[in-house]
């Protein structure tokens, strides 16, 4: 996660955002930690399921099989987060990301995860199709040590 923390929302091939509302906050006037799934969901799945790239095979859907996530600042409202998104690993069925929200410019969050594709008969993995891994290179993330 240091090697994230290092990285600003340019770093990221894929941009999105995400509106505070202010039922996200907690009793303490902040964003509640909960909330920030629901972020890092958004960042994801636009990337994922845009009109012109569906990732999944027909009769196929993902399904989220591990996430890490550190958060680093608090968020508040009113406002809105960035969301950068990258492809850090393209395995046989499953997808890896790395994912930074910003708040003003400024790093709120990190987080990594695995998705998987699942058939949606055999309710069991199947292989992304090489059509989903060439589409899936163009958000390769890229790390440039600093």
């Amino acid at each position: 996660m240091e090697t994230y923390k290092l990285l600003s929302l340019k770093d990221y091939p894929f941009k999105t955002f995400d509106k505070i509302r202010y039922r996200d906050t907690d009793r303490q006037g902040h964003v509640n930690n909960a909330v920030f799934s629901t972020f890092i969901e958004t960042g994801r799945l636009e990337m994922m399921y845009h009109p012109d790239r569906n990732l999944a095979d027909d009769d196929c859907f993902f399904v989220i099989i591990r996430i890490e996530m550190e958060m680093v600042a608090e968020v508040t409202w009113p406002g809105r987060v960035e969301i950068g998104t990258g492809v850090t690993r393209i395995g046989n069925s499953s997808i890896g990301f790395a994912q930074g929200i910003y708040q003003e410019d400024r790093l709120v969050a990190v987080a990594t995860s695995v998705i998987v594709q699942m058939d949606g008969h055999t309710r069991k993995s199947r292989p992304l199709s090489d059509r989903a891994k060439e589409s899936l290179k163009a958000f390769f993330l890229t790390i440039n040590e600093k």
